[in-house]
């Protein structure tokens, strides 16, 4: 016959897996759902709980007059599948009154716990407060509200997605208080379940008092777990109070958490409202500026055309190591008109002829010439000074009018130095091609914030002997077979261009750069008296500007010429000619008979002739639009100091006067 079990140790194995249930899930999670209830309705829904922890931690007196009974059957579990895979299965008296509170509670969104040291508010946006600007400063004006623009708009996209973060944390929050909810229901079944048991063991027990004696024996092992329970119970409470404390404090974070939301959310509708004024504003200034853009350009073509269409400046070189120094009173530089402060724009150049004599057989006096120009350079003057003159003429070829800048004179009188600058690549002796393309680059990213976007389209060709060829050619393109030709861009089309060059867009310095010392090992040269590496043909540097305005619907557009003419000096009448005195005798004569017919196509110009005579010479061709009513015009002449060279200096500066006598009608700007 099997022996009977005793009644406590079913109870005692019916509650010890309860009990380690209760032990392993006795912590609940710290992103768990938090009530929003005072300390006292706390206390009001976890006093059954208490009631019953009361019952179940005292030990149960044994009647041993009462006969024995059958042994406390098991009785099976409930278990939810949904709330078992979710979160673990909690029993005891702990976990049974923590279910009746969140049984009354309502799921709140939760909030993800946060680092030390971290806070919910959005850092504010900290920086230096720009002095107040002058109201002359439209641009930093404008660029102080573009970088206001920018950090605001910054800070509203960073508040936007801390709400969406906050929203998709109060979506889990949501979740996992139903999963809790469904468990305090499974719960609060299997509290009634170990009801039911220990009520049917109470009532064994009383009907098994007769059995005493056989139970004695084992009354030491139920006394030692009813101490166990009873430590169990103190854990439990203690636990519950550290839970009450933690939900209390996520209940103060979630206060803290909802109030810098709601402050967050005003500042988000204040900034957005900031926005659109300054949007607003922002607009305003635009036209405000678009307006006084305009203006500027309608003022600044007036003061080029007060300074004249044709303007001719004058560049003495100084005297290079081994030259002889001339006489003091050779060239003279009277100061200006305003005084010595005044840039001057006379030279007087004095001439002895040793020919000439007087009746006493004294020498003549020196033969005085006076000139004037725009404005006259002495030998001391820097490359930077001579770009400061000509910048606002490049500024005008920015704002739609062809412009053309030549460099006229002899041999080793400076042109090439003037256009191109040392040959060093130092920055203080860069010529006028790289400065002006470094002026346009800096000016037309300075128009960027108006709205103007510019595109850049650069060609180099040169003129030998009245055939056009590429300097920027490459591979079999170069030499002979590279000649061009001077076309007409289309049908009906007043521009025009060169077959068979490159037309390079550059959109920074340095491609220019390359592209001139590209273009200065493929130029023809040649020894002459007056130069070691003389320049035999004219070189025509060409950058097209393209300039629109998209939102306004504008677009303008010119090209830039800077000329390097082949040296001016005359034929000498004494030469015999060798070999290769041949072919400097035929680039001399190619050389200044296109000279004489720019100088008579200005003067057709000037006089206003029906017909001008820009096909006699492949330079007056190529530079058409440029050199029309409808551009601007800049004439270098650059003169030798020496006395050696005083006859090609005069005729020189004779040209050049005839050419500042000459007035062209009024720039139009290339607009659309």
């Amino acid at each position: 016959m099997e022996p009977l079990r005793p009644p406590l140790l079913e109870v005692k194995r019916n509650i010890e897996p309860k009990t380690h249930q209760a032990k392993s899930s006795s912590r609940l999670p710290l992103a768990g759902p938090r009530l929003k209830r005072g300390p006292d309705h706390m206390e009001n829904a976890l006093e059954p709980a208490k009631k019953r922890t009361r019952g179940m931690g005292a030990a149960p007196k044994i009647d041993t007059s009462r006969p024995r009974a059958l042994p406390l059957t098991t009785v099976p579990q409930p278990h939810s599948q949904t709330a078992a895979q979710k979160f673990p299965k909690r029993t005891g008296p702990c976990s049974t009154a923590i279910a009746a509170v969140l049984k009354n509670q309502k799921p709140v969104p939760a909030v993800p716990a946060q680092k030390p040291g971290t806070s919910t508010v959005p850092p504010a946006v900290v920086g230096k407060k720009p002095g107040r600007r002058p109201a002359w400063d439209i641009k930093g004006q404008l660029s102080d509200v573009t970088a206001e623009l920018k950090r605001c708009r910054e800070k509203n996209q960073t508040l936007d997605q801390e709400n969406q973060q906050l929203q998709h944390q109060l979506r889990e929050a949501q979740q996992q208080a139903e999963a809790l909810g469904i468990e305090r229901s499974t719960l609060e079944g299997e509290l009634a379940q170990v009801q039911a048991q220990a009520e049917q063991g109470q009532r064994e027990l009383r009907s098994l008092s007769a059995r005493v004696l056989e139970l004695e024996e084992r009354l030491g092992t139920q006394e030692g777990l009813v101490q166990v329970l009873q430590k169990e119970q103190l854990e439990l409470q203690e636990e519950r109070r550290g839970l009450t404390a933690r939900l209390e404090e996520q209940e103060r974070r979630l206060q803290v958490s909802e109030a810098a939301l709601s402050s967050s959310q005003a500042e988000v509708t204040s900034l957005r409202q900031e926005t659109e004024a300054q949007a607003a504003l922002l607009a305003e200034r635009g036209d405000r500026l678009h307006g006084l853009e305009v203006e500027r350009r309608r003022l600044h073509n007036q003061l080029q055309e007060l300074k004249g269409n044709i303007r001719v400046f004058c560049r003495v070189r100084p005297v290079l190591a081994g030259e002889p120094t001339p006489s003091p009173g050779y060239l003279v530089f009277p100061p200006g008109p305003a005084g010595p402060s005044d840039p001057p724009t006379h030279l007087t150049l004095s001439r002895s002829d040793d020919r000439r004599g007087t009746l006493t057989g004294a020498p003549a006096p020196p033969t005085r010439h006076d000139f004037c120009f725009d404005r006259v350079f002495p030998p001391g003057s820097r490359q930077e000074e001579v770009f400061e003159e000509i910048a606002m003429l490049v500024q005008s070829a920015l704002d739609g009018y062809p412009v053309c800048i030549f460099a006229y004179g002899q041999t080793g009188s400076g042109k090439t130095f003037t256009m191109e600058g040392g040959p060093d690549g130092d920055p203080q002796l860069e010529g006028l091609i790289p400065r002006a393309v470094q002026y346009l680059f800096s000016v037309a990213q300075e128009m960027s914030s108006q709205g103007w976007t510019y595109s850049f389209v650069a060609s180099y060709v040169e003129i030998y002997n009245e055939t056009v060829r590429d300097l920027l050619a490459t591979g079999t393109r170069k030499g002979p077979g590279g000649e061009c030709e001077i076309r007409r861009a289309g049908p009906g089309s007043e521009e025009l261009t060169v077959t068979n060059a490159r037309y390079v867009p550059v959109s920074c310095e340095e491609e220019v750069k390359a592209l001139l010392r590209l273009a200065h090992q493929n130029r023809s040269v040649a020894r002459t008296a007056q130069n070691e590496r003389s320049s035999r043909s004219h070189s025509v540097f060409q950058l097209q500007i393209s300039g629109e305005h998209a939102s306004r619907g504008l677009h303008c557009g010119a090209p830039l010429n800077l000329v390097d003419l082949a040296g001016s000096e005359r034929l000498d009448p004494g030469l015999v000619l060798g070999p290769g005195e041949r072919d400097r005798l035929r680039e001399t004569q190619a050389i200044n008979s296109s000279l004489s017919t720019l100088g008579l196509v200005i003067m057709a110009l000037s006089n206003k002739e029906s017909h001008v005579p820009y096909r006699n010479s492949k330079l007056t061709y190529l530079l058409q639009n440029s050199l029309g009513g409808s551009a601007k015009m800049l004439m270098f002449v650059n003169i030798s100091p020496l006395e050696e060279n005083a006859s090609e200096s005069l005729n020189s500066l004779r040209f050049a006067s005839k050419v500042n006598q000459c007035v062209i009608g009024t720039a139009q700007a290339n607009k659309k």
